[in-house]
C-alpha cells in the first residue's frame, strides 16, 4: 500500500503513513483477537461462528489467529448485511494538541483509532470517507471502498496538524449539510466548547437519518486531573494563562467533568446516538471494544 503512494508522496510522509499503517494493522487485529465467536457486530457483516477448513474453501478465509492457539484450520463464516458507508470526522483543534504525560495527544489518539476503523472498513468492502474540521470542514475525502482508499484515508491523516479554534456545532452541520445519502459518522473530538449547539448539531445529524458514533476523547490528565500544588494552564486556542490551586480545585474539577461527560451520554442516548467516553490512556484494543459494545446495543 505505501508503495502506491510514494510516487506522490515526500519520502518522510511516507514513513508517517507507514508507521500510521502498521498501528491502524497492529490495534485491529489485537481487537479482532479478543472477539472471536462472540455475537458483536461489525460494519459491514456479522461474525458469527468458525467452522473446520474443508476442501473448497478459499484459504484466504482461514482465520490465522485461531490457527495461531489450535494448531488447526478453522474458516470464518461470515453473514452478509447492507454495506453502509462511513465517515470518519476529525477535531483538529489546537486543543487536541495537549497531553500531559501520555505518549499520544489527543489527536494522535482519534487519529490512530480513525485510521485502525478505516482499516477495517475497507477490508469489509464498507466504503469509508474522511472529515477534518477545526473552525469549518478543511479537508475531507469522499468515501470509496476500494483498498487505494487506505492509502488515500492514512495519507491525508499523516499531514492532520491541530491548529485552530474549535467549532464543532458550525462544522457538524456543515457536514449534514454535504452528506447527501445516510451514512454512518464517526466523530472524534474532546468537544472543549459551548455544548448547546454541539448536541443541536448532532441531534440535525441524527433527523437527518445519519447513524452517528460520537468518540470523545480526553487526555487522562483532563480525566483524573493529577495535579498538585499552584499550577499554570494555557488556554490552547486563546493562550490565555491561568494559576490555580489544583488541590483545591480538584474535587469541583471532577465533579464538573463527570457532568460534562454524563450530560453528552445521556443527550446521545435519548437521541440514539452512541457515545464512547475515552482518554488516552486506554488501550486502543478496549477502546474499539467500547466502540463494539455501543453498536451492538444498537440492534
Amino acid at each position: 500500500m505505501v508503495r502506491a503512494v510514494e510516487e506522490y508522496l515526500k519520502p518522510e510522509v511516507v514513513r508517517q503513513i507507514a508507521r500510521l499503517d502498521l498501528r491502524a494493522q497492529f490495534i485491529v487485529r489485537g481487537f479482532l483477537q479478543g472477539l472471536h465467536a462472540s455475537p458483536y457486530q461489525g460494519f459491514s457483516v456479522e461474525f458469527s461462528e468458525h467452522r473446520k477448513y474443508a476442501p473448497g474453501d478459499d484459504p484466504k478465509d482461514i482465520d490465522w489467529l485461531v490457527y495461531a492457539k489450535t494448531d488447526k484450520h478453522y474458516v470464518k463464516k461470515f453473514e452478509a448485511e447492507t454495506n453502509i458507508t462511513g465517515y470518519l470526522v476529525i477535531d483538529a483543534s489546537a486543543s487536541m494538541a495537549y497531553t500531559h504525560r501520555q505518549e499520544l495527544t489527543k489527536l494522535d489518539y482519534s487519529i490512530s483509532l480513525a485510521a485502525a476503523l478505516c482499516w477495517l472498513m475497507v477490508h469489509q468492502q464498507d466504503p469509508c470517507g474522511l472529515m477534518v474540521f477545526d473552525e469549518r470542514v478543511i479537508r475531507s475525502l469522499p468515501a470509496r471502498s476500494k483498498r487505494s482508499q487506505i492509502a488515500q484515508v492514512l495519507s491525508a491523516l499523516a499531514k492532520v496538524r491541530p491548529a485552530g479554534r474549535t467549532e464543532a456545532a458550525r462544522s457538524l452541520i456543515q457536514i449534514a449539510a454535504m452528506l447527501r445519502n445516510r451514512s454512518l459518522v464517526m466523530v472524534f473530538s474532546d468537544l472543549l466548547a459551548d455544548p448547546a449547539p454541539i448536541r443541536d448539531a448532532l441531534l440535525r445529524l441524527r433527523h437527518r437519518g445519519h447513524d452517528v458514533i460520537l468518540f470523545h476523547v480526553l487526555d487522562e490528565a483532563e480525566v483524573r486531573f493529577p495535579f498538585e500544588g499552584n499550577v499554570e494552564f494555557t488556554e490552547p486556542e486563546t493562550g490565555e494563562k491561568l494559576v490555580i490551586d489544583a488541590d483545591g480545585a480538584r474535587q469541583g474539577y471532577l465533579e464538573a467533568i463527570r457532568t460534562f461527560r454524563e450530560d453528552y451520554r445521556r443527550t446521545c442516548f435519548h437521541a440514539g446516538i452512541d457515545y464512547v467516553p475515552l482518554d488516552t490512556s486506554m488501550q486502543f484494543d478496549k477502546a474499539l471494544t467500547e466502540y463494539l459494545l455501543s453498536r451492538r446495543n444498537r440492534f
